[in-house]
């Protein structure tokens, strides 16, 4: 296992953390929630199992919103600019982490795109990445 530490903050810089684990899963997320939150085609978000976060500085300026009926979406950000934050749900060791958050370059490239048949006509594509109609199989 290899262990990696990554900085982030929001757009504003109010919000700043630290996420430490083993970077598993790097993936462009075309699911309607994950496109309602960024405003964008899809979400980019990395996966760090087992893993830790903890903030900076900020931390009261952090809000959330659980899509009532979903059962794993989340949208974590700072109530100043907005912006999307890494998160830790409860009682879990991921750490999911919007990759535009993030300060440090991320160690692996993104691996798959995952929930493509939701995906918009007008959104990125055709790029050699593997494609799921829904969940990516989890890798150990």
């Amino acid at each position: 296992m290899t262990l990696i530490t990554l900085s982030g903050s929001c757009l504003c810089g109010a919000v700043k953390f630290e996420m430490t684990g083993e970077a598993r899963r790097f993936y462009h997320c075309h699911c309607m929630r994950c496109r309602k939150a960024t405003g964008t085609g899809h979400a980019s978000n990395l996966f760090l199992q087992p893993g830790s976060l903890r903030w900076i500085s900020g931390e009261e300026h952090l809000r959330s919103f659980k899509v009532p009926e979903a059962q794993r979406f989340t949208n974590q950000f700072c109530s100043i600019c907005g912006a999307r934050v890494a998160r830790q749900p409860a009682g879990s060791d991921i750490v999911i982490a919007p990759a535009g958050s993030l300060d440090d370059e991320i160690p692996l490239q993104p691996q798959a795109r995952i929930f493509a048949a939701s995906r918009s006509n007008w959104s990125c594509a055709g790029d050699d990445l593997p494609t799921y109609p829904e969940y990516a199989p989890q890798t150990p």
